[in-house]
């Protein structure tokens, strides 16, 4: 095993645990919202959805794909780091795209807690993701650290937009 393929050994575990739970908390969203779906009854248009519950899912995806990168049997941190960075530009690209869909929002004004949640810490998870992936290459250990931090951002992030989503369907949206 050569010093790249070892170095990202190092951190097998950490990112099986972070994909599995990404994985996990996917499906799970999927059938919260089937089952929320069937019974809901608000005035939440497919434009709001498309900017609070599937941006949810994808940030998800995002930590089980770098997940599944950083366990993958790479010879050398480069195409690693590559596909890393760039998916980490997709969700910067992403994350700016819903920030312009939420002030398009006709039904529902986003409060500062949905700015942050569901537009900034995102933005600034992927931007991490991004240029941690590309400094792979570059400066491995630091950079494994940040991604590190960024993929376990996402996932958090994440369950906290599930939670704060589907509250909010079944509560809030019931009540109005």
């Amino acid at each position: 095993m050569n010093g790249e393929t070892a170095f990202f050994a190092a951190w097998k575990d950490y990112y099986t645990i972070i994909g599995s739970a990404a994985a996990g908390l996917t499906g799970l969203v999927f059938v919260v919202m089937t089952l929320v779906a069937a019974r809901r009854n608000s005035g939440v248009t497919g434009y709001g959805t498309s900017i609070f519950s599937s941006p949810t899912v994808v940030l998800f995806c995002a930590a089980l794909f770098i997940s599944g990168v950083c366990t993958a049997p790479w010879p050398s941190p480069g195409v690693a780091g590559t596909l890393i960075g760039l998916s980490g530009l997709a969700g910067v690209v992403y994350a700016l795209r819903i920030g312009y869909r939420t002030t398009q929002l006709e039904t529902y004004a986003a409060d500062p807690a949905d700015w942050i949640w569901f537009t900034v810490l995102p933005f600034v998870a992927s931007l991490a993701v991004c240029i941690s992936g590309f400094m792979l290459v570059h400066a491995p250990v630091p950079a494994a650290y940040a991604l590190a931090g960024a993929a376990m951002a996402l996932l958090f992030i994440g369950i906290h937009n599930a939670w704060d989503v589907i509250t909010y369907m079944v509560i809030d949206a019931a009540e109005e």
